[in-house]
């Protein structure tokens, strides 16, 4: 990839603008992703409230396996001390 040559401060500013342009879009596009993600969805039918429930539950349980294995291995970094 080819380095953009710049002759004056104006064409920087040009190049400033664009790229806080095409982040801003980007902020918003992933801004809009992490709120999908976590937005539970609307079940039409109780087969799938039911996969919801389980879907939710495992997630959770997931979540404190992590939390407990991570408190375990690095419980020293927040001031617990191992078992001996």
């Amino acid at each position: 990839m080819q380095t953009p040559q710049y002759n004056t401060l104006e064409d920087i500013a040009l190049r400033k603008d664009e790229l806080k342009a095409r982040l801003h879009d980007n902020s918003e596009k992933v801004g809009t992703l992490w709120h999908g993600l976590w937005t539970p969805k609307e079940a039409n039918t109780k087969g799938e409230l039911i996969a919801n429930l389980v879907s939710n539950s495992i997630t959770a349980i997931d979540a404190f396996i992590l939390v407990r294995k991570l408190m375990k291995t690095y419980g020293w970094l927040f001031g617990r001390r191992k078992r001996k």
